[in-house]
């Protein structure tokens, strides 16, 4: 049955709407589908036998598209969030940060000045984002009091929280402000990291002193430009699913620590942040095993998709996997688990036609690194940090709260008994 309107005891007819079901549809109040009707943005008709009005649901539909539209937010044909950003369009096997190639700027800039471009539009040349002792000191001690097990995304979630107390400030949602967070609070994750290496690095590229927390063996030239160049490619993928977490976040006015967080809650998913150390796994198995054969026969037999391969936004190769892969040619020790991941994909190709993605490129570079499983895990999300920063910032511009969907309630209609 539909909802009455207030002092109306008759319900719609088919095809119409209440007063109230069409503010539910539109996302305000009752009082301003009204004001549409004034502004002859929506026509009305009286409810028979009531004192309310009525309202064609095509043209309520119509309007909440209009509306979604000027405010930045679209339906999509699938039914799914559709987001205006400035920041990453991904077009025929190609990706683009503020229109430059993505692949082009990370092969010729570090991490730091591609992070700068992401949230200005403005190249800073040779830029090192350092973080003040205390800020680090306070994310370390953090840190160091988790458990040994656990893994990358609770280190770095403990790191922002223990960063974002530490910062009186945090509630500064200004540009610059954000900006001078930002700056901050990437150096600050990786310095809370513990170092593998005794003389590990907290001065110098970001990718140097990720290295340290990543490998206990001495970094060649050829492996941080690798390490370097991944972080550049991982800086943004539009809206991944950690990417609206933080816009959504961001749309109800958290402050940036606040907004990473909640993309660091989502990466470590099997199908986002994790899937790299699943391919790391499969690696190492197709290494010790001699073949990727036997290995992709089992993953078939339990049901479970081969690790590294495929993505729902390339039907093509990965550019992001092409870029690393080229790369990792010229890394000393690489070659075996470059044959391996080969080997991987063509075995599969019998199967089934997929390319290699990101995921199964950061695993090469980790395995031949002498790195742990959740090494891609962190370097993803050391990555991604940059670029959930580029969407908050865009995001504190938008109306507040516009990422606020609403539900499609299905449930049993009211009123029900209450329950015994």
């Amino acid at each position: 049955m539909r909802d009455q309107e207030p002092g109306g005891p008759a319900a719609a007819p088919e095809g119409r709407l209440t007063t109230r079901e069409a503010a539910e549809l539109l996302g305000v109040k009752p009082e301003t589908v009204y004001a549409y009707v004034s502004r002859g943005q929506l026509g009305s008709r009286r409810a028979p036998g009531g004192r309310g009005s009525t309202f064609d649901a095509k043209e309520v539909q119509a309007l909440a598209r209009r509306n979604r539209r000027e405010t930045g937010t679209v339906q999509t044909s699938g039914q799914e969030l559709a987001v205006r950003t400035r920041i990453t369009l991904i077009e025929k096997d190609r990706y683009y940060y503020r229109g430059v190639d993505a692949v082009d700027l990370a092969s010729r800039h570090s991490y730091e000045e591609v992070a700068e471009w992401l949230w200005t539009g403005r190249l800073r040349p040779g830029v090192s984002f350092t973080a003040p002792e205390e800020s680090v000191a306070v994310a370390r001690r953090a840190v160091d009091a988790l458990p040994e097990h656990a893994g990358p995304a609770d280190r770095l979630r403990v790191a922002a929280i223990a960063a974002a107390a530490a910062d009186p400030l945090r509630f500064d949602l200004s540009e610059d402000a954000v900006l001078g967070t930002a700056r901050v609070l990437i150096p600050t994750l990786v310095a809370a990291l513990p170092p593998v290496l005794r003389e590990h690095a907290d001065r110098g590229p970001l990718a140097h002193r990720l290295w340290t927390r990543l490998s206990g063996r001495p970094a060649d030239e050829a492996s941080l430009h690798v390490l370097d160049t991944a972080l550049s490619l991982l800086v943004d993928h539009d809206l991944a699913a950690s990417t609206l977490a933080v816009r959504v976040a961001a749309s109800a006015r958290a402050h940036a620590y606040a907004a990473v967080s909640a993309g660091l809650g989502v990466i470590e998913g099997p199908l986002h942040g994790a899937a790299a150390g699943l391919a790391h796994r499969m690696l190492l198995e197709v290494l010790d095993q001699g073949s990727a054969a036997p290995v992709i026969a089992e993953e078939l037999r339990a049901g479970r998709r081969i690790p590294g391969l495929g993505h729902r936004l390339y039907p093509g190769e990965d550019p992001r996997a092409r870029a690393v892969f080229s790369l990792l040619e010229d890394v000393p020790g690489a070659a075996p688990a470059l044959a391996a991941a080969r080997d991987v994909v063509a075995t599969t190709a019998r199967h089934t036609p997929l390319h290699a993605n990101v995921d199964l490129a950061l695993a090469v570079f980790t395995v031949s690194s002498g790195m742990p499983v959740t090494a891609g895990e962190t370097v993803f999300a050391v990555a991604r940090t940059a670029g959930w920063i580029a969407h908050a910032l865009e995001e504190y511009g938008e109306r507040p709260l516009r990422m606020r969907p609403s539900g499609l309630y299905s449930g049993p209609r009211p009123p029900q008994p209450l329950p015994e």
